[in-house]
């Protein structure tokens, strides 16, 4: 069984019933090794055929579907087509046409990648592997069609009929009628990573970037300047993302499986759909200052808003005249009081519920689940939209609370609607091994029903690189010292500095020390406030372990890793925070430890 893309389900209300059908037939009718997209948008120029199929011995085929009946078709050449229908004269184009060009922007765009074409010989140049083009006329029999002189502009064998795609047709029969539309086919099989390039220069929305700031980018890459491996998202991914509709959605995803991609790639897709303000909301400041640096890039802000929980509270509170808890915001106590205040308001109506058509929540384990209910209600009823992105191993947050309760009792519909996604893609191979011994029995994976939230092993993509560091010295300030020389070496050698993070669990005595060698060795750095996510602020990142939530560098290093823990919190919870701080390297991490 093909996979489809979006699912079948989640695009069925808006095809016709022609398309209805064929769909059925593609997904019937052929394996697993096939790939078919149902109206999405080709590269920058947004084109939108019916469907695109990819099989990597067969090549790339352009389809329309069309649910004329014979005798609509008042006339039609090779450029244009009248029909008659309910609302009169309605002229077209001629769907073989249509696809052609389709076909042909797509041809020339891949033509253009080195690693797609013939380097020698007498297809230089051309596509490694066959494309076409062609119809399905979901009402009009092989028999109508023959009776009549649309052969002349209708290439016969570019054409397939009613008939020929019944639910009875043999799959080799149904099969036979896409391949017969190829006048080439035969040379060459595309291996995987030649399938992603396809993907990557057909959808550039499902790119996975280079640098995390660049999530929304939509700079045009010239050929010269294509790298000779490109990222994007996994077949789960994008199916996922493309197929997310209406209704409460959970993720459960380990860390570095691209849960937040996803969640960007639902917010663009939201913006253009909506009336009314979307409503982006996470825990921590700088996950969320990353994550409205990227809806500014997108020119997507007036549309969505991007805040913390709390400064959300806080602003319904102010919005509303309902009043701030008495004291300073030191006051311990003072964020519980908030938001209980926020929830009083909503239960006696004086703060409205359905104020935003959608809701996304990024790291939604850090959420207590009074917040999650409060949250709920504060969606659209008429979309229902809500999307929480959930992985339990990364809940540093009041876990002992939050792991016996049950989604469904605090409003949110999961049931039939979540997903699991296992692959890390963050780390490297290497990386996510250190991390996983640290973090032991964290990452036992419980098996939990649709109500719950499981924990996950994740699953290596099996990307390599170097071995993490882990050394011990003396005293703290000779690991600080090993860290600045590593660092400023790794800037001689070419990474920028704000590929750089260093992250410390308590400020007093380890982050104090650290910023006051990198501001004493003249290292370029950024620290709480003065953090930012803009290509112009080459620094070195400076962040507490709470703080680096959903964040990713290149290399991360963390001293005092055996001096941090707080006696305070359950081993558990610092177990976690060690974990979440590790994974955040993409390539490069050091560990530091005191030697005892």
């Amino acid at each position: 069984m093909t996979t489809l893309i979006p699912s079948y389900s989640t695009c069925i209300s808006r095809m016709t019933a022609g398309e209805r059908r064929f769909a059925q037939r593609l997904e019937a009718k052929l394996e697993d090794d096939y790939l078919c997209w149902y109206d999405v948008p080709i590269g920058q120029s947004m084109r939108h055929p019916d469907f695109i199929v990819l099989h990597p011995k067969r090549g790339l085929l352009i389809l329309e579907v069309k649910d004329w009946k014979l005798t609509s078709i008042q006339s039609i050449t090779k450029t244009d087509v009248t029909l008659l229908m309910a609302e009169g004269l309605v002229h077209k184009r001629n769907p073989l046409e249509q696809a052609r060009q389709y076909a042909h922007a797509v041809a020339n765009m891949l033509q253009k990648d080195a690693q797609l074409v013939f380097s020698s010989g007498r297809m230089q140049g051309q596509l490694l592997f066959p494309w076409s083009y062609g119809v399905v006329l979901a009402n009009i029999s092989r028999k109508q069609f023959d009776s009549t002189d649309l052969a002349e502009v209708l290439e016969p064998r570019r054409i397939i009929c009613q008939d020929e795609m019944v639910e009875s047709v043999e799959m080799e029969v149904f099969q036979k009628h896409l391949w017969d539309m190829f006048t080439l086919g035969g040379y060459g099989n595309l291996s995987l990573p030649q399938i992603d390039r396809i993907r990557w220069h057909m959808f550039p929305e499902i790119r996975i970037p280079a640098k995390q700031g660049d999530l929304f980018d939509k700079t045009e890459t010239t050929a010269a300047e294509l790298p000779s491996i490109l990222q994007i998202m996994d077949l789960q991914q994008e199916q996922l993302a493309r197929s997310l509709g209406a209704g409460h959605r959970i993720i459960h995803g380990v860390a570095g499986s691209g849960k937040t991609l996803i969640l960007g790639y639902r917010a663009k897709y939201l913006s253009q759909i909506c009336s009314k303000p979307i409503l982006i909301l996470c825990y921590n400041k700088v996950l969320a200052k990353r994550l409205e640096y990227w809806i500014q890039q997108k020119e997507i802000a007036g549309k969505v808003n991007v805040l913390t929980f709390h400064a959300w509270c806080h602003r319904q509170l102010t919005a509303y005249n309902i009043g701030l808890p008495a004291g300073d915001i030191k006051r311990d106590g003072y964020w519980d009081d908030m938001v209980n205040q926020i929830i009083r308001a909503v239960d006696n109506k004086l703060i409205p519920s359905g104020q935003y058509e959608a809701v996304l929540i990024d790291e939604g384990h850090d959420f207590r689940p009074e917040w999650l209910k409060l949250i709920v209600q504060m969606v659209d009823p008429r979309t229902n939209s809500l999307l929480i992105l959930y992985d339990d191993a990364q809940s540093i947050y009041h876990a002992a609370e939050k792991r016996n309760f049950s989604f469904k009792s605090i409003g949110i519909q999961a049931q039939g609607r979540t997903t699991i996604l296992k692959i890390n893609y963050r780390n490297t191979q290497e990386i996510l091994q250190f991390a996983g011994q640290f973090a032991g029995q964290l990452l036992t994976p419980t098996e939990a029903d649709e109500d719950s939230a499981p924990r996950l092993m994740p699953i290596s993509a099996g990307r390599k690189g170097p071995e993490p560091l882990l050394i011990k010295l003396p005293s703290l300030q000779e690991q600080v010292r090993y860290i600045t020389e590593q660092l400023k070496a790794a800037h001689k050698d070419g990474m920028p500095w704000k590929d750089m993070a260093i992250l410390y669990r308590h400020w007093d005595p380890v982050g104090k020390i650290i910023r006051d060698a990198l501001t004493t060795r003249g290292i370029p750095f950024s620290w709480k406030k003065d953090i930012e996510f803009s290509g112009k602020q080459d620094t070195i990142k400076l962040l507490t372990f709470h703080s680096s939530k959903g964040l990713e560098f290149p290399l991360v290093a963390i001293p005092a890793a055996n001096m941090q823990a707080d006696a305070r919190k359950n081993s558990e919870e610092e177990v976690c925070l060690f974990y979440v701080a590790m994974t955040r390297a993409t390539r490069e991490l050091i560990v530091l430890e005191s030697i005892n």
